[in-house]
């Protein structure tokens, strides 16, 4: 039985974060340590386990819709992966309160720029004069992979909106991009040994089935509604992921 609440679970999550643009390992960390009592390193570990596989179906349906923006997405991996590197080697030294209220803070502010834009009716400027500030947030999304063994998927598709891309591209260009940060982490990660198999592999399957649905849901919504709400939807929990950080 333990298996299948395991599958269901994992499924929901998957089909929720591909079809936002998260990475989903933050759902997963709080699960394994909140649910199933995990310790901190071994549920780091098994988050990225579980959300890595969900991430690459996700991204490949992604790029078979055509949702994928190659250009921006690239400027924030390559920033990304060095930083997830660095990440992971300077993480025993970093004050973890430190480093929590830092992310906290930027995630707080990009979620009310999110919401200001939604609301606002200044046009956006171009995703392709951006590279500098795309490349910014995949800094932050790889310091939170290798630091914290998070996916980063918040400053990715947080980034990705306040640069104007709508919804549906944001979370196809997000997926595509924690594909890269997320293995990174992994690779890391897993070097201590420290997943656990029995409730890692349970809780992938029923992401990969998630992920596989997800992005031909997307395809069959409309994408005015998608960003009338999902957009200000994300700034709420990108906010409330900031203040949860904290207190």
């Amino acid at each position: 039985m333990t298996w299948l609440i395991l599958l269901i679970t994992g499924f929901l999550v998957g089909l929720l974060v591909i079809s936002t643009g998260g990475g989903g390992a933050a759902i997963y960390l709080g699960l394994l340590t909140t649910v199933f009592h995990l310790a901190p390193g071994s549920a780091a570990a098994t988050s990225l386990f579980t959300a890595f596989p969900s991430l690459l179906v996700g991204a490949y349906g992604h790029y078979r819709t055509g949702q994928i923006h190659f250009k921006v997405g690239n400027q924030m991996l390559i920033a990304a992966i060095p930083a997830t590197i660095v990440g992971a080697l300077i993480s025993p030294d970093i004050p973890i309160k430190l480093y929590t209220w830092l992310v906290a803070i930027i995630l707080f502010l990009l979620g009310v720029q999110i919401l200001v834009k939604r609301f606002s009716h200044r046009q956006s400027k171009p995703v392709h004069h951006q590279g500098l500030q795309a490349a910014c947030y995949g800094v932050l999304s790889g310091l939170m992979v290798g630091v914290a063994g998070l996916s980063g998927g918040g400053p990715i598709i947080a980034g990705l909106l306040v640069l104007g891309l709508d919804m549906i591209p944001a979370a196809a260009t997000s997926a595509y991009v924690l594909v890269g940060t997320t293995l990174i982490g992994l690779i890391f990660h897993m070097s201590a040994n420290n997943v656990n198999w029995s409730i890692g592999v349970s809780l992938m399957i029923g992401a990969m089935l998630g992920a596989f649905c997800a992005p031909r849901l997307l395809m069959h919504a409309d994408p005015q509604k998608l960003n009338a709400y999902l957009k200000p939807f994300m700034g709420v929990l990108i906010i409330f992921m900031a203040l949860k950080m904290v207190f």
